[in-house]
C-alpha cells in the first residue's frame, strides 16, 4: 500500500490528510485557536476534590477545567498506561504495543484515596492526555512523558522497554541494554521503531536533550505562575512527519514554502535521510482539490453515507455513543432476499469502517446491520468487519453480531471527531442536525477569495454573506479580511444578505 501525506497551509488552518492508494484515509486540522493541546503540559491548580467519584478538577488556564483520576495522580499505580502516551503516539501505536506485551510493567491499582494525594488549592504538574471533547474537560495525568525521536522518556517510571514493531530479540536486548547503560537517573524510558539499529552515539544524544528538556519544564515550573502553559507539543506538521512519515509515509507534500523549508530543517535534526521525500507544490490549483479531497471531506460531515450498490448508511452521534444504521436503499437484488442482505451489509462494512476512522469516531459504536437469517452470513459479516478494521491505528474492541444483528465496538478515543472540529449544531433544526460552524465558514470564505482572485482583473471584490457571518468577519475575525485585502491587494467589501443561508457566500469582483 502507497502512503502519502498531503498539507494544507493557510495562515488561520493548516490540514494534514493522509492518503493511502490515492485515498484520503485519515484528516488531521489544526487551527490557531489552540484545540488540540494533548501532549501540552500545565502548571495548574487543584479547584475541587471528588471523593465520591476518585477525581478531582484541576485549572489549567483554559475555558473548561481540566479532570484527572486518582490513578492518574503521583503515588498512585498506572490504571491504564496507554493513556499517558496518546500525545505522541496518535497513528503510531509503538507505545501501546510496548506497554501491552511486557506484562511486568502492570502494576496493581493502588488503594490510597485521591484526597489523601492532592488538595484543593495545590499547585500541580499535569500533562494532558486528551483534548477538550464536546461538554468533557481535557484529561489529565502527572505522569508526564516526553517524546522524542527515538525514545519517550518517563520522569515518574523507571521502566525501559522496545517497541513491539522491533521484532528482532537482538536488538531488542541490544536497546534496553544501551538505554540501561547510558542513563544517568532512574528515569522510564520506551524505544520507539525509530531506535532500531541505530548507534549509541544518537540514543545518547537524544538521551541527553530529553534530560535538559525536563529540567527546563521543572525550573518552568517553580518560576511561572498558576496556572500556566509550561512546555506545547510539536504543531501538527512535525508531528505528522515524526509519527506518520517516518513510519508510514512514502512521501509528503505540502503548499507552503516556509513550513517546507522547516520540514527540511527539521529532518535534518533526525532523519536526513528522508528529506528526497519532501515535495513542494507549487501547482495554481489549491492542492486538496489536486487531490480530489475536499469532496470526500464534505462526504465525511454527511448524516448519510450512499453505498455504491444502491444502499446507504446512516451515522448518528450521541452523548454516550454514535449509532450507524444499514439499509438497502434503492438496491432490491438479483436473487433472494438473504443474498440482497449480506450482499448490502458486506458493502457496508468496507464503508462503516472507511467512515469510522476518516471521522475519528471514538467511544462506543453501535452497528445494527441488515438481519440476516443464516449464521454462516452472520459470520462473513463479522469476519470482515475485524478484517477492515486493521487498518486503523486506533485500538478496537469488537464483539460478535448479537442475536438482534448489531455488531458493538469500541474505539479508542484521541481526539474531537471530524464532526466536532468543523461543525456545530444546528439552530435552524434546534440542534437536531450539523452545520458548518460560523468560524468554518469564514475560513472557506478565506480560501475561495484566495482561489478567485488570482483570475479577477477588478480592482475591489463584493461579499455577500449570511448576516451572522458578515458580523464575525467587520468583528472577532476581521483578521481574515485584513488579511486578504494584504494579499489580494483589493479592497472587500461585505454586504449582509439575510436570505442566505449560514453556510452560502458570493464573491462578485467590481471594476
Amino acid at each position: 500500500m502507497y502512503r502519502k501525506l498531503v498539507i494544507n497551509v493557510t495562515e488561520y488552518e493548516t490540514r494534514v490528510a493522509l492518503l493511502e492508494d490515492g485515498t484520503i484515509a485519515e484528516l488531521f486540522i489544526e487551527r490557531g485557536d489552540g484545540a488540540d493541546i494533548a501532549g501540552n503540559v500545565y502548571k495548574g491548580r487543584v479547584q475541587r476534590v471528588l471523593p465520591g467519584m476518585q477525581a478531582a478538577f484541576v485549572d489549567i488556564g483554559i475555558d473548561q477545567a481540566a479532570f484527572i483520576y486518582v490513578d492518574d495522580v503521583i503515588g498512585n499505580s498506572y490504571k491504564d498506561i496507554e493513556e499517558l502516551f496518546i500525545q505522541s503516539d496518535e497513528v503510531d501505536k509503538d507505545i501501546e504495543q510496548t506497554v501491552q506485551e511486557d506484562s511486568a510493567y502492570s502494576h496493581a491499582t493502588s488503594n490510597v484515596p485521591i484526597e489523601a494525594l492532592i488538595t484543593e488549592g495545590q499547585e500541580i504538574m499535569v500533562q494532558v492526555a486528551k483534548s477538550p471533547i464536546g461538554t468533557k474537560g481535557a484529561r489529565v495525568t502527572s505522569h508526564v512523558s516526553l517524546p522524542g525521536h527515538l525514545l519517550v522518556m518517563m520522569p515518574t517510571s523507571t521502566h525501559i522497554g522496545v517497541s513491539k514493531r522491533i521484532e528482532d530479540e537482538y536488538e531488542r536486548n541490544r536497546l534496553k541494554n544501551l538505554i540501561e547503560g547510558l542513563r544517568t537517573n532512574n528515569f522510564g524510558y520506551i524505544s520507539r521503531t525509530a531506535a532500531e539499529g541505530v548507534d549509541e552515539k544518537k540514543i545518547e544524544i537524544e538521551i541527553a536533550f530529553l534530560m535538559k528538556l525536563w529540567e527546563t519544564i521543572q525550573k518552568t515550573f517553580k518560576a511561572a505562575p498558576v496556572p500556566s502553559l509550561l512546555h506545547q507539543e510539536l504543531n501538527i506538521i512535525h508531528r505528522a512527519v515524526r509519527d506518520l512519515l517516518i513510519h508510514d509515509a512514502e512521501k509528503l507534500i505540502i503548499d507552503s514554502r516556509l513550513e517546507y523549508e522547516s520540514v527540511l530543517r527539521f529532518l535534518d535534526m533526525f532523519m536526513p535521510s528522508l528529506k528526497h521525500s519532501i515535495e513542494l507544490y507549487e501547482g495554481t490549483e489549491p492542492i486538496f482539490d489536486s487531490h480530489n479531497l475536499e469532496g470526500v471531506i464534505a462526504r465525511g460531515l454527511k448524516r448519510k453515507v450512499w453505498l455504491k450498490s444502491g444502499g446507504y448508511i446512516v451515522i448518528e452521534h450521541t452523548e454516550a455513543l454514535t449509532a450507524i444504521d444499514v439499509n438497502t436503499g434503492r438496491y432490491v437484488g438479483k436473487h433472494n432476499p438473504e443474498e440482497t442482505m449480506l450482499t448490502t451489509n458486506l458493502e457496508a462494512v468496507q464503508e462503516i469502517t472507511y467512515q469510522i476512522r476518516l471521522r475519528d469516531i471514538g467511544g462506543i459504536i453501535i452497528v445494527d446491520f441488515i438481519d440476516m437469517e443464516k449464521i454462516s452470513s452472520q459470520e462473513k459479516v463479522f469476519n470482515a468487519f475485524q478484517e477492515a478494521l486493521k487498518k486503523d491505528r486506533s485500538k478496537t474492541h469488537v464483539l460478535p453480531i448479537s442475536e438482534m444483528g448489531l455488531i458493538q465496538m469500541t474505539r479508542k478515543r484521541i481526539r474531537k471527531p471530524l464532526t466536532h472540529l468543523l461543525c456545530e449544531p444546528c439552530f435552524y433544526c434546534e440542534g437536531e442536525g450539523y452545520l458548518l460552524s460560523e468560524q468554518s465558514v469564514c475560513y472557506n470564505i478565506y480560501k475561495e477569495v484566495l482561489h478567485e482572485a488570482s483570475d479577477s482583473l477588478g480592482t475591489k471584490l463584493t461579499l455577500r454573506v449570511n448576516p451572522e457571518i458578515a458580523d464575525l468577519l467587520h468583528g472577532g475575525e476581521n483578521r481574515i479580511i485584513t488579511s486578504l485585502e494584504r494579499i489580494i491587494g483589493k479592497q472587500i467589501e461585505i454586504y449582509p444578505n439575510a436570505q442566505f443561508h449560514l453556510e452560502k457566500f458570493d464573491i462578485c469582483e467590481r471594476p
